[in-house]
């Protein structure tokens, strides 16, 4: 695999595409935990249909495809980087009106 070859990361083997996908998705739960706790659950649902919460969720998912027991709370830590009520105690604020009203209008679309 050469790295000037733009094409290269779709044909590699199965094991350098796992990493490669695997070292996105470390940088993209460090960037959440660490850079942007101020972006909320809520607003990550209106603009991408997803959240922290999903992702812990597909996490957990994963892990019970792959015959790894893990409960929600555990899926929920290794996401946020700590438990989830500390998460909602330090970063977490109330819903806006007009968050809540987004978020209807968003979940219609996502339907």
């Amino acid at each position: 695999m050469s790295p000037t070859d733009p094409t290269a990361a779709a044909s590699a083997p199965d094991a350098v595409t796992d990493a490669l996908q695997a070292a996105a998705f470390r940088r993209l739960l460090a960037h959440l935990m660490h850079e942007r706790r101020d972006v909320q659950n809520i607003d990550l649902m209106i603009l991408a249909g997803f959240c922290r919460n999903c992702l812990a969720d597909w996490y957990r998912d994963a892990a019970g495809e792959r015959g790894i027991a893990l409960s929600k709370d555990q899926a929920r830590e290794a996401i946020y980087g700590m438990p989830f009520g500390e998460w909602k105690a330090k970063y977490q604020q109330d819903a806006t009106p007009e968050q809540l009203a987004a978020f209807e209008a968003a979940q219609k679309r996502h339907a």
